[in-house]
């Protein structure tokens, strides 16, 4: 993970650079300047994110400058493709959004939703009491 880390370290001080600047051409536009330091703040929580991360793991192939494309195959992760729970939650931001533009009551029934289909997406391979 050391490539992804840098990356977004890399990146903080690029677009605090870009944020300040638009900052003082534009006298502190609000919605732009607001924008810009929030995507600083974002993107510094991703790449301490990966750098928290990249320690605690083990280094990957791609991180071994001389690793093959064998080093990597093998089960990646746990996905299901049968799941429509992904597509339950999409269809739940969209809700939002849509309340966003429409109405403060069609964002409540997109957080209803959302929130069942988190609960149903988190639940999904439970094989306890909760099983379904």
């Amino acid at each position: 993970m050391k490539i992804e880390s840098r990356l977004f370290v890399f990146l903080v001080p690029f677009f605090l650079v870009v944020a300040l600047s638009y900052g003082l051409l534009s006298d502190w536009e609000p919605v732009g300047s607001v924008g810009l330091l929030l995507l600083v703040g974002l993107v510094a929580m991703i790449g301490s994110y990966l750098v928290v991360t990249g320690k605690r793991m083990d280094p990957r192939p791609e991180d071994d400058p001389y690793g093959e494309i064998e080093q990597g195959a093998g089960e990646q992760g746990v996905y299901a493709p049968w799941s429509w729970w992904p597509l339950a939650i999409a269809s739940g931001a969209a809700i939002c959004f849509l309340g966003l533009a429409v109405g403060w009551w069609v964002f409540g029934i997109g957080v209803v939703v959302s929130i069942l289909a988190l609960v149903g997406w988190v639940f999904e391979f439970s094989r306890g009491q909760h099983a379904h």
